[in-house]
């Protein structure tokens, strides 16, 4: 589909999915001439849209012909209300990425994607290319929605972009783009790790010769993903972070897949021709991001990390290499396919409390491998480690510091909004109980 910013004047455009990125897009384009129509499956969103954008109901779908159909990339198409009349006209079926690119051609875009690590990586490279001088704008998955972003001219944009992002591209293409890494993930939604890992490296597609593509050679799918595009490839190996290490002061970053997303870092700032020590100076000072192990309380009585992004036993298996002692809150909806294997874990692990509506899933998956408890909810956990924590101190004689890792391998959805709801209502509980786990 050959598109430009030329083909977002005086069309006829039908944008389907009103969150984020679905109103960015709305008011992106509302005012160039265009005939919009929106719709959204819920109700209650559909009732904040002024009602000149609106369908008065999805009947009216076969009776108006669109120039372009945006979706929102949360719809799965295939499994949607309207999945017939998606699949009659997938021809025309364009995301927000599309739209803007169309409008920053002249601009150097910076694409992130990865199973793990997406985050913390643009906001590295962000901070870094802020202090280095650069006008630069981060946006996608973590930030504002692409359409939301400020237009100007001869900026750095760097997007945190997901599968289901990439997924639906047409013609979305980045100067430089990087596969952090893939383990299986949303396989409920893309069937096998096949199709998820196509939707990944839709990030190569578009580029062209004179384009960067970045890899790490360890990845286990690293033969597929190379496979047919025509940029330039850079390999990340994570042998070479040794060479790093030695200038390194910040123990956030030291963590394995922090190791994997600083050695992506440095490869893509050498295009910038960024100096090493402005990139050490910023790296020493990164806090790093909420939810993902973030550091609530470190001290000697006491540690407590919100890893709440983890939403797969893959994403959590980091913080249980990196603490010991751990009292671990787990659960919620368990990613399809997902399996617990806690052989290299289970000695840093005392006990596991079991929440949301799935425990039965997290009960199979860990009854035979180390000591758990199922919990009404996440205050109930809370209340039951503080009981736990009294009696491992009087084992220990208060020599040994215990961890409350909130890392619960599984989406929100079942009782949080998100996992940053989620995660702050961890932080939330942690503050009223902080004394009890301190001086308990």
């Amino acid at each position: 589909m050959n598109i430009s910013s030329a083909s977002f004047y005086n069309r006829k455009i039908f944008i389907y999915g009103l969150a984020r990125t679905g109103l960015s897009t709305l008011n992106y384009l509302k005012n160039k001439e265009n005939q919009i129509i929106c719709w959204d499956d819920e109700s209650k969103i559909r009732k904040k849209i002024e009602k000149k954008y609106l369908l008065k109901s999805l009947k009216q779908l076969k009776k108006i012909s669109f120039d372009f159909i945006v979706i929102s990339p949360g719809i799965d198409k295939k499994n949607c209300p309207i999945k017939n009349f998606l699949n009659k006209n997938k021809n025309i079926i364009i995301t927000d990425l599309d739209i803007f690119y169309s409008f920053n051609k002249s601009n150097k875009i910076i694409s992130i994607t990865g199973t793990n690590g997406k985050s913390t990586t643009c906001k590295l490279l962000y901070e870094i290319l802020k202090e280095a001088g650069h006008q630069v704008q981060l946006g996608g998955n973590i930030g504002r929605p692409v359409l939301a972003l400020k237009k100007k001219k001869k900026s750095i944009i760097i997007l945190e972009l997901s599968s289901y992002q990439l997924d639906y591209a047409r013609n979305f293409r980045s100067n430089h783009a990087a596969i952090l890494n893939i383990t299986p993930d949303h396989i409920d939604r893309h069937k096998n790790i096949e199709n998820y890992i196509n939707a990944k490296k839709k990030i190569f597609k578009f580029q062209k010769k004179s384009d960067y593509a970045y890899l790490n050679n360890e990845n286990k799918y690293f033969t597929k993903i190379r496979k047919n595009f025509y940029s330039k490839l850079k390999l990340v190996n994570l042998k070479n972070f040794h060479k790093l290490k030695k200038y390194i002061n910040n123990n956030y970053l030291l963590t394995k897949n922090n190791q994997e997303n600083l050695l992506f870092v440095f490869e893509i700032l050498k295009k910038f021709k960024t100096r090493k020590k402005l990139i050490f100076k910023v790296i020493n000072k990164f806090n790093g991001l909420p939810h993902r192990q973030e550091r609530v309380y470190i001290g000697k009585k006491i540690i407590c990390i919100n890893d709440s992004k983890a939403t797969s036993f893959e994403s959590t298996k980091q913080a249980l290499i990196n603490y010991k002692n751990i009292f671990w809150i787990v659960g919620g909806i368990p990613k399809k396919k997902d399996k617990i294997k806690l052989s290299m874990y289970k000695k840093n692990i005392i006990k596991a409390y079991i929440i949301g509506k799935n425990k039965n899933f997290f009960v199979n998956q860990l009854k035979k491998e180390i000591s758990y408890l199922k919990c009404i909810n996440l205050s109930h956990a809370f209340f039951k480690i503080i009981k736990d924590i009294i009696n491992f101190r009087k084992k220990k004689l208060n020599l040994v510091t215990p961890t409350v890792l909130f890392s619960p391998s599984a989406a929100s959805f079942d009782v949080y909004k998100n996992f940053e709801q989620r995660g702050e209502h961890f932080k939330i509980l942690f503050k009223k109980n902080k004394n009890k786990l301190i001086n308990v």
